[in-house]
């Protein structure tokens, strides 16, 4: 049996200090949304869901990694340093979306009486980019695992918990901003461009 590249020495030195960064940067934002209670809680279930989904994916990649039946064997050192590029361009957007934002970024679903409808930085292209980076760095990581379950899983458990997560986030927003959500909601897709 090979040893997955991501527990590789000196592959796992790039792998782990990458998922270090994300954490770190999940970890703050949760400081800070904590500190953060003003503004109308919208839902009290979502953020749960969405924490299963993420965490319960990138335990299940994991899980799979090892499974050699699933095994991406050709072009595995490709894979590998795409999948590390892809987690590197999640943990941008996804930081970025959330620098972005600023104060009103929470980890719950909140509509503060100041806030404005924010188009710039990465909300220009798409409605919800921090959880597109989310996307992002979750798919990255099952490259890197070089795993076709892994890959599968981590695509497909946050992305559908985040679907469901933007269903309620979207009625906050249009309930809470009016008709100037409306208006920017409208030419923008929710995730992707041209996609969703």
């Amino acid at each position: 049996m090979t040893t997955p590249l991501f527990e590789q020495s000196g592959t796992n030195v790039a792998f782990w200090g990458l998922f270090g960064v994300f954490a770190v940067g999940e970890a703050v934002m949760r400081v800070r949304s904590l500190a953060n209670r003003s503004g109308t809680r919208a839902d009290r279930w979502s953020q749960v869901l969405v924490v299963i989904g993420v965490v319960g994916g990138i335990l299940a990649g994991f899980g799979f990694a090892s499974w050699q039946a699933a095994a991406i064997t050709a072009w595995q050192w490709p894979l590998f340093a795409a999948g590390l590029i892809v987690m590197a361009a999640g943990i941008f957007v996804r930081q970025w979306a959330i620098f972005t934002l600023g104060r009103f970024f929470t980890g719950d679903i909140r509509v503060h009486a100041q806030q404005t409808v924010v188009d710039w930085g990465p909300y220009r292209w798409v409605r919800h980019p921090s959880y597109s980076g989310l996307i992002i760095f979750c798919c990255g990581v099952g490259l890197a695992l070089t795993n076709w379950m892994s890959l599968l899983v981590l695509a497909v458990l946050p992305t559908a918990v985040l679907v469901v997560r933007i269903r309620i986030e979207e009625d906050a927003l249009a309930g809470g901003l009016g008709e100037a959500y409306r208006r920017y909601a409208a030419p923008r897709k929710r995730l992707f461009p041209g996609v969703w």
